[in-house]
């Protein structure tokens, strides 16, 4: 067989011959014959516990659903080259006209950035449901997708196989009606080591925590040389040996390798509690993906044993070595025969590498464990001959020894060599090879006098019996000093310094000489050439048994480029404290303005048969100074007006722009015109005369007479009428914001006032919230005005008290109560 099982979605029927999970009787507790009574103890608990464990499991897929969505946010921003927060409106705007859910969009745009394994299948999966396929089966290519990105991200963020099992089965697996999975790590050998497994007891998987060379199960069946692994739809029918046999003796399996760049790393085995049935070829694709998912951590982590025994199963005289190689202190390779199938040594395959080992080209002991030795150094069996040489110790038994040979690594096709001594020698059935690397302490020798070139660092030794002291060339070059000078004492350290530096200069020699201290300090260098170098020493003393000091070691470096860099910085911040200064005191101006024409609290209007009170909040941060206006005010044909609006931005243009736009309105209500009216010359006005500033607004004009209120919005909130307990907003007249367009046409609307009726008009400031929908802030708005006070004034100062705003925004309430 060469199938697998299709996935069981959430609202798709499950995989072949598995019962869906409403099917699956569970156990409540009580003597486990049945549900236990509602109300009994053991019954509330198991109620608690199963709550509990659901709570956990949606916690878990909300936190990989968050990992995915901000890759998806990273990755808009590397493309838009935007700042998060504009990435995160662009992929919320996206969702929105994709029409699908968060979470799939930000897999979609993680497909098209990869274009790996796993975007390869889910294309699979859509280009199979596509064209008249029904939509569940599309919704399915689309959870598909989420499905492996999460279990991806999992396996990524894993620290070893066995998270990796566990990530695989919550997110991949078990919608496709898997019961369990096991990870083996394919050792050098041939042998096969539990790594991870989930779905599995403890005791079922510590009895098959290895499996030795050579026997036929079902996991070494999937290394058979087939990409898709070894399907078997009945594990009784097969015959064959596996983890779990006795608990789903008649269900499928399935063994697919685990491999990255041709080389393969284990084997992932996945099990079927019933008979799997052939399978279409894009659930093999998604297996085989996950497949690859295990290879990653596998290439990158060792199996071990899960009591901490990685021999496990590993023969005596391999054992042996591999504690020899582990003792020495040159790297060592310990190398069994590979062989080819007519039984000829084609290969050795490193079966171990000590702590000590250093590749020559760079690479980590993971990348060379477990690999034929002609696939990590291809390069051994050509101008070296050292494969030659290997092949004849194991054939011979005699010893090889070579001093410098070339050794080279092809790294991205790049060749890497070094010069090495190089011992080979036979231990039983394994072959040993040592090499070192020549002229390492020569070489670290040099990365340390380039690390002080580039650091401009000098060192040097004095001995305090003697008085010999030793200088580097770079010392020398600090001093301006040429090499065949004598270097200066510690003691005529003040001599070469600038003179107001000689009281921290001796600080730091009794610091060093008489309290046998570490010490630093920090001076200025006066060099014959007349150039002054800031320069910081560090010593420390070396004291003999009786503690008296014997040499003193330390370094010089040279900081100019540091302290002119302080100075400069020290500049910029007078600077910028100079800049913060001005802008408050803009912001205070600014403030002061707005509530000279705003004040924050105003005393009530009284009109014929009206109430009307306003409250207007400033920001909380002088900052944000924005530009939110109010009025309300007896025309002179006794209507009485009402308005409120919103000027878009923060600042002191925000603020003149509103003082412009309340004195004109008022003015424009004199001619007698009706909302609509205003709302159109308003629009002129904000387009003309302001510089293009938009600004939003309601405008009504009230007659006390009739009781009746003309009204018409420009992009505002509609006012909310209270009337009893209930409260409900206006009808949403159609009306484009203020300043948008040259000329625009306002829709208006009558509604007839009662007595005790309140009228509430708003700015946005009172709502707005960044964790949620204007809809959701107007139905709590909503249902906080419900609840009418005695007074007007009490029932505004209530609504501003709980008001669940978050944007630091200004906020403007005109309450009209009919009396």
């Amino acid at each position: 067989m060469s199938q697998s099982p299709e996935p069981a979605e959430a609202g798709t029927a499950p995989a072949p011959g598995v019962p869906p999970r409403s099917a699956v009787p569970v156990a409540r507790g009580g003597d486990g014959r049945g549900a236990s009574r509602p109300h009994s103890p053991v019954g509330r608990l198991a109620a608690t516990v199963e709550r509990l464990r659901q709570e956990v499991r949606t916690a878990q897929a909300e936190a990989d659903g968050r990992a995915l969505i901000e890759l998806a946010k990273g990755i808009l921003v590397e493309r838009l080259g935007c700042g998060p927060a504009q990435a995160a409106r662009q992929l919320g705007e996206l969702t929105e006209q994709a029409g699908v859910s968060p979470l799939a969009f930000a897999v979609e745009v993680i497909n098209q950035a990869s274009r790996d394994r796993l975007s390869e299948v889910t294309d699979a999966f859509l280009a199979n449901t596509a064209g008249g396929a029904p939509a569940g089966e599309t919704a399915l290519g689309d959870s598909s997708a989420v499905r492996l990105r999460a279990a991806e991200s999992g396996a990524l963020a894993a620290d070893d196989a066995q998270a990796v099992a566990q990530s695989l089965m919550e997110h991949a697996l078990r919608p496709l009606g898997a019961e369990a999975v096991a990870i083996w790590a394919l050792g050098g050998d041939g042998s096969l080591t539990l790594a991870g497994s989930a779905g599995f007891s403890p005791a079922e998987a510590d009895r098959w925590r290895y499996v030795p060379p050579g026997v036929a199960t079902v996991a070494r069946r999937g290394l058979g040389g087939e990409r898709t692994g070894h399907w078997i739809g009945c594990l009784s029918e097969a015959g064959l040996p596996s983890i779990g046999r006795h608990h789903h003796p008649d269900g499928g399996r399935v063994a697919v390798p685990a491999g990255t760049g041709g080389r393969i790393h284990g084997v992932l085995e996945i099990v079927w509690p019933t008979r799997l049935e052939p399978q279409s070829p894009q659930i093999v694709r998604q297996v085989e993906a996950l497949a690859e998912l295990c290879a990653h951590t596998l290439e990158t982590s060792s199996a071990r044993h899960p009591a901490g025994d990685a021999r496990c199963g590993v023969l005596p005289d391999v054992a042996e070595l591999m504690d020899l190689a582990d003792g020495l202190h040159d790297p060592a390779l310990v190398l069994v025969p590979h062989l080819d199938t007519d039984g000829e040594l084609a290969d050795f395959r490193v079966h171990h590498v000590n702590a000590r080992f250093l590749d020559p080209s760079g690479r980590p002991r993971s990348a060379v464990s477990g690999s034929l030795l002609l696939e990590a150094y291809p390069m051994v069996a050509g101008e070296s001959e050292l494969f030659e040489q290997i092949e004849r110790v194991y054939a011979t038994g005699e010893p090889f020894r070579a001093r410098r040979m070339r050794l080279t690594a092809l790294v991205d096709d790049v060749p890497l060599a070094a010069v090495a001594d190089v011992n080979a020698s036979r231990h039983g059935g394994c072959v040993l090879l040592i090499w070192r690397m020549e002229d390492e302490t020569a070489r670290l020798a040099s990365l340390l006098q380039h690390a002080q070139r580039l650091g401009r660092i000098g060192g040097f030794e004095e001995n305090l019996l003697t008085g010999e002291i030793t200088w580097n060339a770079q010392l020398h070059g600090l001093y301006g000093k040429p090499l065949s000078s004598g270097p200066v004492p510690l003691e005529d350290l003040a001599a070469h310094a600038h003179p107001d530096d000689a009281v921290a200069i001796g600080r730091f020699l009794r610091t060093l000489l008489h309290h046998r201290r570490a010490a630093s300090t920090a001076f200025r260098l006066m060099r014959p050439d007349g150039v002054t170098r800031h320069i910081r020493v560090v010593a420390e003393p070396e004291l003999d048994s009786d503690g008296r000091p014997l040499v003193v070691r330390g370094a010089y470096q040279d900081i100019s480029a540091h302290h002119w860099t302080e100075v400069a910085l020290a500049a910029t911040r007078d600077q910028l404290a100079h800049s913060e200064q001005q802008a408050s005191e803009r912001n205070r101006l600014t403030l002061q303005l707005q509530h000279a024409i705003m004040p924050p609290e105003q005393a009530p209007l009284d009109a014929p048969g009206l109430r009307v009170a306003v409250r207007y909040r400033p920001a909380e941060t002088q900052h944000l100074v924005g530009g939110d206006w109010y009025d309300a005010v007896v025309l002179p044909s006794r209507l009485v007006l009402l308005c409120v609006g919103d000027v878009a931005g923060h600042g002191i243009d925000a603020a003149t722009t509103m003082v412009v736009l309340r004195n004109a309105l008022r003015g424009l209500a004199v001619t007698g015109a009706g909302p609509a009216q205003l709302l159109s010359w308003l629009n002129m006005v904000a387009h003309h005369l302001t510089g293009a500033v938009t600004a939003t607004a309601v405008c009504g004009l009230y007659d006390p007479e009739h009781h009746t209120l003309r009204w018409a919005r420009a992009g505002h909130l509609p006012p909310v009428l209270v009337r009893g307990s209930d409260a409900t907003p206006l009808p949403l007249v159609k009306g484009l914001l203020l300043g948008a367009v040259p000329e625009a046409v306002y829709e208006e609307h009558e509604v007839q006032l009662a007595v005790d009726d309140t009228l509430l008009m708003y700015t946005d400031g009172l709502i707005e919230r960044r964790d949620r929908s204007v809809e959701e802030s107007l139905t709590q708005l909503l249902a906080a005005a419900r609840t009418v006070p005695p007074t007007l004034e009490q029932q505004l100062d209530r609504l501003l008290t709980y008001s669940r705003s978050d944007t630091d925004d200004d906020t403007c309430i005109v309450g009209v109560r009919v009396t």
